[in-house]
């Protein structure tokens, strides 16, 4: 994977094209890249960015931000109920107990 700005891209191969594409993975706005070696592949990735964000402002648009670090998490109430009681239980707010459980499940 490659990175830029916050911005992730996901790689792949076609043996047929023999040409390296790929297309960033963590935004709504579609940014795709190509490259038929892995200096083009790179170079173009940063540049489909760049272009992406120079885009945005001649549009005077904002550039869609990677991740805002909040997410809506619909469950049932009985396991809202059960989450609230385990964090209450290890001294945590729901929202600090959570944020802990999801990065160790992350991190395995």
């Amino acid at each position: 994977m490659l990175e830029h700005k916050g911005y992730v891209g996901q790689v792949e191969y076609d043996d047929e094209a023999e040409i390296f594409h790929g297309e960033i993975i963590n935004t709504r706005d579609v940014i795709t890249f190509q490259g038929k070696s892995v200096d083009e592949l790179q170079t173009a990735f940063v540049d489909s960015i760049e272009d992406y964000l120079e885009y945005c402002i001649e549009r005077g648009e904002e550039p869609e931000k990677p991740f805002s670090g909040k997410f809506v998490l619909r469950t049932s109430p009985d396991l809202h109920r059960e989450l609230f009681l385990a964090a209450k239980k290890a001294g945590k707010s729901l929202n600090a107990w959570l944020n802990e459980q999801l990065e160790r499940a992350a991190h395995v």
